[in-house]
């Protein structure tokens, strides 16, 4: 994490400060209708007006950093969101919201809520271009994680549990993990073919599933099943212990750290972690770098509770 004393923590116009910069290398941007012209926005000052508030003059709303951001409408300190943000970027395995409520001073619902909106920011949305387009190599596998963690594919138990499927492009290091409802052709198929390039070279283990995938790709096979991990044909090396070696943090996070995780909140803790894997120290990406990187993400992005009555509640939805 960075520096404790550095000012960001203690210190709400250092804060704000910091997150505008972050979020508005530019200047500021106004979130209602995306007029960039400074010209054209106004910082509010005096005693009526709470500090960081600006107004567009092109559809006269009034904005902070805040508005239309996971951090929107929230009664927690700037100082308290940062902090919790440092944290979690830098905790390799994550950090437990039991933790990060005790070492913040905010209520353990609060900092749930909090973590959670934090794991909405790190989410990546939109169209993303297909992996191994340079024909590289993409491992694809599958993994389980609930009470039973653990359990290898094909024995007893597995289909009770939640199923993971990961694409790893070995040749930017970058991973992409889904939470599917069971290790079908027609739930993994799909998503397969939507994230991998045609050119890609497809590495996998030998399940069934992935055999209707090699009169598409260039589709190379491990066989765990006789102690085969990894193979070399010349130049190439065919393996799957790079995804492997990703699902070993993921399940020593969620065992160790996070204990458990109801599945409707999976696909979160997912992009939290792959968020930290595709942002770490052996892609350049240092701690500071790897919380700018977050900050950024907060924009354009909603996390908001919901209550039987329609009043709000302890679950974001």
């Amino acid at each position: 994490m960075s520096n404790l004393q550095n000012p960001i923590f203690t210190d709400e116009t250092k804060a704000r400060e910091w997150l505008e910069a972050r979020v508005w290398p530019n200047g500021p941007v106004c979130p209602h209708c995306g007029n960039a012209d400074q010209d054209k926005i106004t910082g509010l000052k005096g005693k009526a007006h709470r500090p960081g508030l600006y107004q567009c003059a092109e559809c006269r709303e009034q904005f902070t950093v805040t508005v239309k951001t996971v951090f929107e409408r929230s009664k927690i300190p700037l100082t308290k969101w940062l902090a919790a943000l440092f944290l979690m970027t830098a905790s390799k395995k994550g950090i437990s919201a039991h933790q990060v409520h005790r070492m913040l001073g905010i209520s353990y619902k609060s900092t749930w809520f909090l973590m959670h909106r934090l794991r909405e920011a790190m989410r990546v949305g939109g169209l993303l271009p297909p992996m191994g387009e340079t024909g590289g190599a993409v491992e694809v596998d599958e993994t389980f994680i609930g009470r039973m963690q653990g359990v290898k594919k094909g024995r007893a138990g597995a289909a009770h549990k939640n199923t993971v499927l990961s694409l790893l492009d070995r040749e930017t290091g970058q991973v992409r993990s889904f939470h599917v409802a069971n290790t079908t052709a027609d739930e993994i198929l799909p998503v397969v073919r939507a994230n991998l390039a045609k050119e890609a070279n497809l590495m996998t283990d030998q399940a069934r599933v992935y055999q209707k995938l090699g009169a598409e790709y260039q589709h190379d096979t491990v066989n765990h099943q006789e102690d085969e991990y990894v193979r070399r044909e010349g130049d190439k090396v065919i393996t799957t212990n790079t995804i492997e070696s990703y699902f070993s943090v993921f399940k020593r996070g969620m065992r160790g750290t996070y204990q458990h995780c109801s599945e409707k909140h999976l696909h979160r803790y997912l992009a939290e972690f792959d968020f930290r894997h595709n942002n770490r120290v052996a892609l350049g990406v240092n701690d500071s770098e790897r919380a700018v990187t977050l900050a950024k993400g907060i924009t354009g992005k909603r996390l908001t509770y919901r209550r039987p009555n329609g009043k709000g509640s302890a679950t974001p939805n």
